[in-house]
């Protein structure tokens, strides 16, 4: 069985780090991975593949710098020429991004079986890409693999059948799991206590308002708690670091200075999904600079809040949510067993 796996960003690497693993040791399968090339900064994309042993793409379509139209589009036509010539039994793609709308658009107009692990996550908010990428991507895959029961009831409130639907619990944390033994300091020097803060989100980025209040705000609780930030490039050129002299700007960590990052902090101050999830792993408060997430359970059993971009409101729930009791022992996410579920799920069939 050959399975044709596309991913493009940051934590898709991390996604596919999992399931990659399972397959290698798994007879008969045989993977052939796509980098789209959305994230080709080397600390962005190369070092993931490094340091998390990621068998290197076979295909890089080098497509970044785009519109979100011209991106998918070019990404559509790029992965369906090597559909073509690969004719893999499944395509498999992850999460939201403009990678995973044209990987499934590519094996859907070829009649390709198409598996989408982080199926079922909802914002409920049209304005985010991400939702438009994972509503369009649910609704032509074979195989919707759910990372918890909310995202299989978002499905079933669409009408996807049940047939389609599979819990499989979060793959992040088998990576998580996996990889946390080596987990390593990054190249810079650290406070000894700090904030964790990642910004990068299209509706913080593109919104020079909220962009300003949020780091206004981290600039204002770093002067008590340092705030320390991986600083995404697109961020970068939209800031003028020199006005918030109080944060610690260091360059984008590869995902084993991330896990040591994680550990190590106090709080984690984020507008990532991925990271809200990995912040909860690692028995860490979370603050999330977003008017909505897709991952309500972190929510509603109080490890996480939405502070949108209010520089009074991130103040506050960050100083709350450092001082707050928490108690993470709640299965959530499954057991760590995800890529294996997922992979057994593959080979059975649809």
């Amino acid at each position: 069985m050959k399975i044709l796996t596309v991913i493009g960003a940051r934590p898709q690497f991390v996604k596919a780090a999992v399931i990659s693993r399972v397959v290698a040791d798994t007879a008969d399968l045989v993977e052939v991975i796509i980098h789209t090339g959305q994230h080709f900064d080397s600390n962005m994309s190369k070092v993931f593949f490094d340091q998390m042993g990621i068998p290197h793409p076979d295909y890089n379509l080098g497509i970044n710098n785009l519109t979100h139209g011209a991106m998918t589009s070019k990404m559509l036509q790029g992965i369906e020429e090597i559909c073509l010539n690969e004719k893999p039994d499944y395509l498999l793609v992850y999460g939201d991004t403009n990678s995973t709308l044209a990987g499934a658009l590519a094996a859907s107009k070829l009649h390709i079986n198409i598996a989408h692990v982080e199926a079922g996550l909802r914002s409920f908010n049209r304005q985010m890409p991400e939702e438009i990428n994972r509503i369009l991507t649910d609704r032509i895959s074979d195989m919707l693999f759910c990372p918890t029961s909310t995202a299989i009831e978002n499905l079933n409130h669409e009408g996807v059948s049940n047939s389609k639907t599979f819990l499989s619990g979060d793959v992040m944390l088998d990576a998580v799991l996996h990889y946390l033994p080596q987990a390593k300091a990054p190249e810079t020097e650290l406070p000894q206590k700090f904030i964790l803060a990642t910004i990068h989100r299209q509706e913080n980025t593109d919104n020079v308002i909220r962009l300003l209040d949020i780091f206004r705000a981290m600039n204002d609780i770093s002067a008590t708690l340092p705030v320390v930030i991986p600083l995404h490039p697109r961020t970068a050129n939209l800031i003028d670091k020199q006005k918030y002299s109080n944060i610690v700007f260091i360059n984008p960590v590869g995902y084993f200075e991330m896990l040591y990052l994680l550990k190590n902090c106090k709080l984690v101050l984020t507008d990532s999904g991925g990271l809200q999830k990995e912040a909860f792993f690692m028995s860490k408060p979370c603050v999330t600079v977003r008017d909505q997430t897709e991952w309500v359970e972190l929510i509603n059993h109080g490890f996480n809040v939405l502070a949108g971009a209010n520089y009074q409101k991130i103040r506050i729930l960050t100083e709350q949510m450092l001082n707050k009791n928490l108690d993470f022992f709640i299965d959530l996410y499954g057991k760590g067993r995800a890529g294996n579920k997922i992979t057994a799920r593959l080979i059975k069939g649809i």
